[in-house]
């Protein structure tokens, strides 16, 4: 995985998003929350690196400060979207009867749109961080679902699971021990991709006025804020669209470069090209 640039790049991309909103109150030069009226819409200078808002608050400040909640709603709503799925996924796979009940429900959840669940969700529940994420978590939980039954289904039938039932194991050490380690892979690309969804949700959730309290600064505030002041002060919506854009691409890179690294296929068909372009190289030379 980390022997291709473009994985190194991604990942210390989001480990650089990562650490400088954890540690923005020790180096910001200016508070985000600090209003000046007189330096309202500002654009960007050597003061105020990506401008000013419309109450003159610096948007540099307010770009990495909200990235804060961002990471934490899709890192919690792909760790319990993973873990979840994967029970239900599990139980659902192995135990046929379970499995028509569960599918069932699931199905009825993947009828409506991810955001459209999640937006009904918090508009009933109300506008929090705890909210968001237990919204996007039921949206997004029943793809895992039904990515982790679909591998349970493959592997079911196969000679070591059958061993391990006739030689008495109970039904959790067959699911932990045989299956899960076994259906790893796809659980975890799934989870980076997850995670990318979430941060994209929740923006769409804040844009659209559900999110958190206006008073927090996220991205999909920022962008919300700012759609009245496209034409006159670009830079507005420009910095914090970059923001999720940037940050949701390195994770989508991170997840291609996971499932590159755990599917055999993709790296079999490497080894082959590569002994392909060798044979040519030498049968050209030779000819030579």
């Amino acid at each position: 995985m980390f022997k291709k640039k473009r994985n190194i790049l991604a990942l210390s991309l989001l480990l650089l998003i990562s650490l400088a909103t954890t540690t923005a109150s020790l180096w910001l030069p200016l508070s985000p929350a600090y209003i000046d009226p007189s330096q309202r819409l500002l654009s960007p200078s050597e003061t105020y690196w990506f401008g000013t808002d419309d109450f003159g608050r610096d948007l540099f400040g307010r770009t990495i400060v909200a990235a804060r909640v961002s990471l934490l709603v899709g890192v919690v709503v792909s760790l319990v979207s993973t873990v979840l799925g994967t029970i239900v996924g599990l139980v659902s796979g192995y135990y046929k009867k379970a499995d028509f009940i569960l599918m069932r429900i699931i199905d009825g959840m993947l009828a409506f749109p991810a955001l459209l669940l999640a937006l009904s969700l918090v508009a009933a529940l109300g506008g929090s961080i705890t909210n968001i994420i237990i919204a996007l978590t039921f949206a997004f939980f029943p793809v895992m679902t039904r990515i982790v039954r679909s591998a349970v289904l493959q592997i079911n039938h196969l000679q070591y699971i059958e061993a391990a039932k006739t030689t008495g194991a109970s039904d959790i050490v067959i699911l932990l021990r045989y299956m899960l380690p076994n259906v790893l892979s796809p659980i975890i690309v799934q989870g980076t991709f997850i995670f990318a969804k979430a941060i994209l949700a929740e923006a769409a959730l804040s844009f659209l006025g559900v999110g958190v309290n206006p008073s927090i600064p996220t991205w999909g505030n920022m962008l919300q804020e700012s759609q009245i002041y496209v034409t006159i002060a670009p830079w507005f919506s420009i910095f914090p669209g970059i923001a999720i854009v940037i940050t949701v691409l390195t994770l989508n890179i991170l997840g291609d470069g996971i499932r590159d690294a755990f599917d055999p296929h993709s790296t079999n068909r490497k080894k082959k090209r590569f002994l392909r372009r060798r044979n040519q190289d030498v049968t050209l030379n030779g000819g030579s």
